[in-house]
């Protein structure tokens, strides 16, 4: 870690390792939670929905705070804005430990997730301010890199281990001696850096932005439970398009807005925005989505799930240096379009394997996903970024960071509706023939289903028939996730073609934009 390749000057190196160091306890905390759901899901008595609010909570909050608190940090302090990110991420880590509830737990992983947006702002740009030599600025981006990677890596095995051993509450206390040595290293390391010439604040910007992804959100993760044509999911919908309307016409009425829509009229800038979009909605969400399966699908412990999402995190860490090899001969389009073409293909693969059952064919399929996932991750924030003028990096930079973790709360609510209603249909089928009697508590146990807690699902109905139930039960929720992989699958080679398309379009001239 103190290479003096990536910098010649001591204090530039710990600055680099406490920023990266930063934004890998972000990875950790957004990666290790997935193994723990089962377990959380069982201790607080959740339903599948319940266990989605979970992850989205905290990804919904961290999605919608990202710009403002990019413009907080440059006008207020990046290391000032850092240190109060860590304050706020550590003690909504201890609230998350402690939540007696999982409506408290919510709260307290959206509360995280502000913390986290101010943590993830003020480090890369502290790590810009630092390093200015183009070399020195590329290693030092390149040591970072390698950090989230090794984080993406190993966070599904340390919360597998953590759960078996401490359980799932420890996930978060974990976060504690991290955040104060993070805040020590802080203080010590980063100068404190401002933007004189940052944007202002826009909270109504802000606030109709994350207003309408919030009730877009809860429509798809009620829908199931409530019916998609009730009043409550439509009446969310609705508020979702006002507010979002609502939001294009405050950034179109200012004069520096927190997004400039004007990008939106490069096709080539869409496409890598949709590319980011693809990439997160249909390879990266399945860091949080797999080990459901290999834990409620497949029965597998906390620790063997963690294990047994090396083959996927290995070849997402490691594929990327194909990718850079590849750069060299293939223009974006055909690099984008190859990697979603091997992240459907990935998917499809994932969802034979989950239909035939056992882990080797499962693994496999994973690894072809993960290449995929490793193939666009590097080349999603670059893409963008090529299609905008120097001026509008840091927006642009922020822009393609939302996109990436509203496309996951987005995925995480329809992925999560496939795998809702497939169970619960499979559960009803199997009902009228096993149990007849039983029909009316279907829906109930399918929610218990799809979060994995079987024996909440089976304790609905009759002792007589659990034991014949018990089978469908596991078999729902099986065939509820395949559905889920072959949505993803075909989404991702849709994906392909658009974006493909859209990317082979000629780079946009680097001019002003129109007023």
């Amino acid at each position: 870690m103190s290479d003096p390749a990536v910098c010649a000057r001591p204090a530039a190196r710990f600055t680099l390792l406490t920023a990266s160091a930063v934004c890998a306890l972000i990875i950790l905390d957004t990666n290790i939670v997935a193994v723990s759901l089962p377990g959380i899901a069982r201790d607080l008595s959740g339903s599948f929905a319940d266990i989605e609010w979970v992850v989205s909570a905290y990804l919904l909050a961290f999605a919608a705070c990202l710009l403002p608190a990019g413009s907080l940090a440059d006008r207020f302090g990046r290391r000032r804005m850092l240190l109060l990110g860590l304050v706020l991420f550590g003690m909504a880590s201890l609230a998350c430990g402690a939540a007696p509830s999982l409506l408290f737990l919510d709260i307290a992983r959206a509360a995280k997730g502000v913390g986290a947006a101010l943590l993830l702002t003020s480090a890369l740009a502290a790590i810009g301010h630092r390093f200015h030599e183009p070399e020195e600025r590329l290693r030092a981006w390149a040591f970072w890199g390698a950090c989230m990677g090794a984080t993406i890596t190993f966070a599904p095995l340390l919360g597998g281990v953590i759960s078996a051993t401490l359980g799932w509450r420890w996930i978060f206390y974990l976060n504690l001696p991290l955040v104060v040595l993070l805040g020590a290293m802080a203080m010590h390391s980063i100068e404190e850096s401002r933007d004189s010439a940052a944007a202002r604040l826009d909270p109504l910007g802000s606030l109709t932005f994350a207003g309408g992804l919030g009730y877009l959100i809860w429509a798809l993760i009620d829908g199931n439970r409530v019916g998609w044509d009730s009043p409550p999911t439509l009446a969310r919908l609705l508020v979702s398009a006002g507010l979002l309307g609502l939001f294009v016409l405050v950034e179109r009425s200012q004069a520096r807005p927190m997004i400039d829509l004007r990008l939106m009229r490069s096709g080539r800038f869409i496409g890598a925005l949709l590319g980011m979009f693809a990439y997160a909605a249909c390879a990266q969400v399945m860091m949080t989505l797999l080990p459901l399966y290999l834990q409620n699908g497949l029965q597998l412990s906390a620790v063997a799930a963690g294990a047994g999402m090396l083959p996927f995190a290995l070849a997402m860490l490691l594929v990327p240096r194909v990718g850079m090899r590849l750069s060299e001969r293939f223009g974006p389009a055909q690099i984008f379009a190859f990697g979603l073409v091997l992240v459907g293909v990935g998917n499809l693969l994932c969802a034979l394997a989950v239909g035939q059952g056992g882990y080797p064919a499962f693994a496999l399929a994973s690894l072809v996903l993960g290449a995929g996932a490793g193939l666009l991750n590097g080349d999603t924030q670059k893409n963008i970024m090529a299609c905008v003028p120097r001026e509008r990096t840091g927006m642009a930079s922020g822009l393609s960071t939302t996109t990436r973790f509203a496309a996951i709360v987005l995925a995480i609510g329809i992925l999560g509706g496939v795998l809702a209603a497939r169970s619960a249909r499979l559960l009803r089928d199997a009902l009228a023939e096993l149990a007849p009697a039983q029909l009316d508590k279907a829906a109930e146990m399918a929610t218990r289903a799809a979060a994995g807690d079987f024996t909440a699902a089976l304790s609905l109905v009759d002792p007589s028939v659990r034991d014949v139930l018990a089978p469908a039960v596991r078999q729902a929720f099986i065939g509820g996730f395949e559905g889920v992989l072959l949505v993803a699958g075909v989404a991702a080679l849709v994906f392909a073609v658009l974006v493909g398309t859209l990317l082979g379009r000629p780079m946009p001239v680097h001019e002003p934009l129109p007023a």
